[in-house]
């Protein structure tokens, strides 16, 4: 879907604060989106002004400069409920989800027992706040086993596990990044992403890459990650899927836009990893692409992300 620039209304939304950078690991990425986002934001011949960080929004937001907030702060701070808490009490809209939803996505953990809470399937996992209770850990999960701080994104301090003598140093490089890691047992097979844009669940995308894991560099720098959309999946097994991850979107109250992470098994089970609430809108990032798969170009899903920001269905 092509947003026609001359029936899109930009003015409804007043002057836009585009929340980017920060100071979480993902700054770069942040940079990245916020810069993809604003290119679209000018073409709509929308208001906006660009925002580095949280101080800086709360800031323009207190001083009365912006209506509503775009928000691409990804990880700590824009992601995680701060920014949306501030901005509710100080009553100016924000993209995407509130408080609850951003803080329990944020936090693998706290996803996962509320999805376990409910039935959803999600791999099994411990915590570790020491690399000492690698012994411990390695008694309970059978290997091989992915390690990741509880609250991080983009693969940030992440490992794949498959020896046990690697596992304690597994455990200290992602309490590098927080007091807690999660290890959890690893689902061998295709990974999806189910992409969320107010009521609708768009196709899914698989995901191949010859890397260990979908890490880092495989999301962001190289060129050897393969994406398929349409996915490979009959039309009623997506669609099944696709329910599944908007089941699994709502019950951490997600709102506007969204993102969620599955695999399948060799049974063809899906297992929940995680809910992203701030996605990447990077040349890389996935909901774009699953956008495009759905017939809109960049900039009618930007409009459509700006919409719910206005309490309006994207």
């Amino acid at each position: 879907m092509m947003v026609r620039h001359d029936a899109f209304d930009a003015g409804r939304y007043g002057t836009v604060g585009l929340a980017l950078g920060g100071d979480s690991a993902e700054r770069e990425v942040s940079l990245n989106s916020g810069r993809a986002v604003a290119a679209a934001l000018g073409r709509l011949g929308v208001e906006f002004i660009e925002l580095d960080g949280v101080r800086a929004v709360l800031d323009a937001a207190a001083a009365g400069r912006i209506d509503r907030v775009f928000n691409v702060l990804h990880g700590r701070g824009g992601e995680d409920g701060c920014l949306q808490g501030v901005l509710s009490a100080m009553g100016v809209p924000v993209t995407g989800s509130g408080v609850l939803a951003s803080a329990l996505a944020m936090d693998k953990l706290q996803t996962k027992r509320v999805w376990r809470a409910i039935g959803l399937p999600t791999p099994d996992w411990r915590v570790a706040r020491s690399a000492d209770e690698a012994a411990t850990i390695l008694e309970e999960i059978d290997l091989p086993l992915f390690v990741k701080p509880a609250r991080e994104g983009s693969s940030v301090g992440m490992r794949r596990v498959d020896e046990a003598d690697a596992l304690a140093a597994a455990i200290a490089n992602a309490l590098e990044h927080d007091d807690r890691a999660l290890v959890e047992r690893l689902v061998d097979g295709p990974e999806y992403t189910a992409a969320i844009l107010g009521d609708r669940t768009l196709p899914l995308i698989r995901i191949e890459t010859p890397r260990a894991f979908y890490d880092y560099q495989a999301k962001y720098a190289a060129d050897d990650t393969r994406y398929h959309c349409p996915c490979g999946l009959a039309a009623d097994e997506e669609a099944r899927l696709g329910s599944l991850a908007r089941r699994a979107f709502d019950a951490l109250g997600g709102r506007g836009w969204g993102r969620v992470d599955f695999l399948l098994d060799g049974d063809g089970s899906p297992w929940l990893l995680e809910a992203n609430t701030v996605p990447g809108m990077t040349d890389h990032s996935l909901v774009p692409m699953a956008a495009k798969a759905a017939g809109m170009d960049f900039d009618a899903l930007v409009a459509g992300v700006l919409a719910t920001a206005a309490g309006e269905a994207a």
